[in-house]
């Protein structure tokens, strides 16, 4: 029998039988999600048990299983979200290419100094992702990959028409390690970084490096 109302019944739509069960299976996914960027950051990959995340999510360790399947699964289905995170508040959900970029990097510094746990998660990781066999190594080395091209690409439009391939490379890859490196001084310091600032101070370096003398380098 349909629910009903003031004694006459009524049907309920389809979407309302399917829609929640997605909700409520959404919503768990995003607190194991939660869960394991927490744990992660604090142990890493290696030390972090699915027991605590399910802990730490209200859930059993079968359930967490039930929801990602094993742990490389969900190690990888954490930097999907963090990448998620990043572009969310960007139109389209992508980042900006050619010159608008570098000005992105700066804001992103920015909303960076307001989540720690995202930035702790993505330090501990990466740097744990050098070791071997690390689930995660394949993901950042894509990722620094693709970002060296981004960023080579919006110095591009920074520089001589005539600047060398390898210098634009040289420059992306410094402008990376600089804003990686921030993220842990500003970790363990954050009173004693600004990163925005200092960002930016390395983007007009480098351009600067870039639009100088090449004898010698």
């Amino acid at each position: 029998m349909a629910p009903t109302l003031h004694g006459s019944t009524y049907p309920v739509a389809a979407a309302d039988k399917v829609v929640k069960p997605q909700a409520r299976t959404a919503a768990k996914r995003e607190r194991i999600l939660d869960a394991a960027m927490a744990v992660f950051a604090a142990r890493g990959f290696n030390n972090g048990s699915l027991i605590e995340i399910a802990e730490q999510a209200g859930m059993t360790h079968a359930g967490v299983l039930h929801h990602f399947g094993s742990k490389d699964q969900l190690l990888i289905a954490v930097l999907d979200h963090r990448d998620q995170v990043d572009v969310v508040h960007l139109e389209g959900q992508h980042p900006p290419v050619g010159k608008d970029l570098l000005d992105h990097l700066v804001r992103t510094t920015e909303i960076n100094a307001t989540r720690a746990g995202i930035v702790q998660t993505y330090a501990v990781l990466s740097a744990e992702s050098v070791t071997e066999d690390h689930p995660a190594q394949e993901y950042f080395r894509d990722r620094f990959t693709g970002l060296r091209g981004m960023v080579a690409e919006a110095f591009r439009e920074t520089a001589p028409a005539d600047v060398e391939e390898a210098r634009l490379w040289q420059a992306a890859s410094a402008l990376i390690g600089a804003m990686d490196g921030l993220q842990v001084q500003w970790l363990l310091e954050p009173g004693a970084v600004e990163m925005p600032a200092a960002v930016a101070a390395v983007i007009d370096g480098l351009i600067q490096w870039l639009n100088g003398p090449t004898e010698g380098r």
